[in-house]
């Protein structure tokens, strides 16, 4: 019997819902440069919908597969356009796990107060990876004496005081990444503490070509004054431990040839203008200022150099003293 002729494959079309959402999708792809990547796990629908209110008029939230938005970005590519290029390679590798985008004009610190104001406080559940570190605070619990199990099952020293337990110092129950364990959770819940925020959580910027993390914007002025300062000091070391001259190294070059002088000026009778007056005042015994072209950081330096010449010619005299006594050994 011959085989029976295949058809023509057929290509499953998209859904009316898909094509709205690709289309949705490449608006918002052409009309914002900002992009934020942010994590949704545990949001309930009721949370997000107060946070898409909040953000009415500033920014605009997009939900959807990752494999859907990565879509989107490849089909982007067609046209070669560099920036729609620039969008897949920096984008689509971000896109994992429970994530949303979020397109903004705004100042991406207002967007960033408005999702941390809409995160709701929850309880510890089993299974879940803690956001933070969890405590249990020292005092009276108010529970009843039967309940000291589920502390000795955490190793939380206790006492019974009046009838109830009381936990003697904070003990660190759960670490930050760490998954909830059952009696954790129990425990929290019995306490009525409710230790985890749930919301969005940003976890990269897209902006016109650039991607960077949360961290970077909260870095306060004073952090970017330390991380310049030591930068210019790594430069620094850099160029003298080279003996490249930069900007940076040049003021402590001088410094360094002043200082040289310095020490030829006391230790011979070379004088120069800049240096006669600290010259000597070291001579003179007389304590030098930090004035005079760093002459108080140079005077200390300088003033040993004779003194120490003065200590090697009185050992050398003492030495040939000891080896010419005046007779032979067998005198």
């Amino acid at each position: 019997m011959g085989k029976s002729a295949k058809g023509p494959e057929r290509v499953k079309p998209f859904s009316q819902k898909k094509i709205a959402y690709f289309d949705r999708a490449q608006k918002y792809f052409n009309e914002y440069d900002r992009v934020m990547v942010v994590e949704c796990d545990n949001v309930q629908s009721r949370q997000m919908q107060r946070i898409r209110l909040a953000l009415r008029g500033k920014a605009i939230v997009l939900m959807g597969k990752n494999t859907t938005q990565i879509k989107v970005l490849q089909s982007r590519l067609k046209g070669g356009n560099a920036r729609d290029e620039m969008l897949y390679k920096k984008l689509a590798g971000l896109l994992i796990g429970n994530v949303g985008l979020i397109f903004t004009h705004a100042d991406v610190g207002d967007i960033i107060k408005i999702i941390d104001e809409n995160k709701i406080q929850a309880p510890a559940r089993v299974g879940a990876v803690a956001p933070l570190d969890v405590y249990v605070p020292a005092g009276n619990t108010g529970m009843e004496p039967t309940k000291t199990s589920f502390f000795q099952a955490l190793n939380i020293p206790t006492k019974i005081t009046k009838g109830t337990v009381e936990i003697l110092q904070d003990q660190h129950i759960i670490k930050m990444g760490e998954k909830v364990g059952g009696s954790e959770a129990a425990l929290l819940k019995m306490m009525g503490i409710n230790p985890f925020f749930y919301g969005m959580n940003l976890t990269h910027v897209y902006d016109n070509g650039s991607t960077y993390t949360r961290s970077v914007l909260e870095l306060t002025d004073e952090d970017k004054r330390k991380m310049f300062n030591d930068g210019i000091a790594n430069i620094t070391a850099l160029s003298l431990a080279t003996g490249f001259t930069t900007q940076a190294s040049f003021p402590h070059v001088v410094m360094n040839a002043f200082k040289s002088f310095l020490a030829i000026s006391l230790t011979t009778d070379f004088e120069f203008e800049k240096g006669a007056e600290i010259v000597q005042a070291i001579k003179e015994g007389k304590a030098v200022g930090g004035g005079g072209g760093g002459g108080g950081a140079a005077a200390p330096a300088a003033a040993e150099a004779p003194a120490a010449k003065a200590e090697a010619k009185k050992e050398e005299s003492d030495e040939e003293e000891e080896g010419d006594m005046g007779f032979g050994l067998f005198d």
